[in-house]
């Protein structure tokens, strides 16, 4: 595959692909600015500046200078610490039927509790949410309404919050949806801190317990973890057998 030549800089070609590598090392906010053409530019700009700085140094014998080599050397150490743990930790695994284990084990971690799937209408005003709810009453869809009148951004699912447990919205809004019945929806605007809300209900879910194809993932990776910590502190001991470690200062 030809690749694209941005720049040169005393005979080091920058590529295309150089700034499509950078700009995915970096955070998601910080790499959209560097998608337009003037942000592929600056980041051009960036290496270049970059290149201009590394023949300098080179000219300037900058790595044979006492403070280059003990960053070096720094730099050196750091890796090699990460490396080793790393190869240390990838040995480690957990079979299928370890998960399998923990899974029939521990049934009581396992269950979802109960939950419901309710759809809202928010609205900055009271009177706005009283009028709504007559509309309603009177053959206007609720998901209808949602889409018309509500300011939360789930108007453009007709107001559907899907699934929720206790504890992930607020009291009030929680206390009211449920109190509902399935299809029923609120008689009254229901007022929290973010203005008044007209419910509905459109399901219920009793406590269950989660199938194991949904959970393994997440259980196996928490034991790996687990295995993982262990096997570290075992390490840590057996290397604190073979070099000397002294702690200083009490601590």
């Amino acid at each position: 595959m030809e690749k694209t030549v941005m720049a040169t800089v005393e005979g080091k070609t920058i590529y295309s692909s150089d700034l499509d590598i950078l700009i995915k090392q970096l955070p998601q906010e910080q790499a959209n600015q560097f998608l337009t053409r003037e942000g592929r530019r600056q980041l051009l700009e960036e290496l270049i500046a970059q290149e201009l700085f590394y023949l300098e140094g080179k000219e300037a014998k900058a790595e044979e200078t006492e403070e280059f080599k003990k960053m070096v050397k720094n730099a050196e150490e750091k890796l090699l610490k990460t490396h080793m743990i790393a190869q240390f930790m990838k040995d480690i695994t957990i079979p299928e039927e370890d998960i399998q284990k923990f899974y029939s084990e521990n049934p009581d971690q396992f269950i979802a509790p109960d939950s419901i799937r309710a759809s809202h209408i928010l609205l900055p005003a009271e009177q706005q949410a009283i009028d709504i709810i007559a509309e309603i009453k009177a053959g206007k869809t609720f998901e209808d309404a949602a889409k018309e009148y509500s300011v939360c951004p789930s108007k453009d699912n007709g107001g559907d919050l899907s699934y929720f447990s206790k504890g992930q919205m607020v009291p009030e809004f929680e206390a009211a949806a449920f109190a509902l019945e399935v299809g029923q929806m609120t008689e009254v605007p229901v007022k929290t801190q973010f203005g008044f809300h007209v419910i509905k209900l459109t399901d219920r879910k009793e406590s269950q317990t989660i199938p194991y194809d949904e959970i393994k993932d997440n259980a196996g990776s928490f034991l790996l973890r687990q295995k993982q910590n262990i096997a570290f502190i075992g390490k840590v001991e057996d290397l604190k057998k073979k070099y000397k470690v002294e702690i200083q200062n009490g601590l």
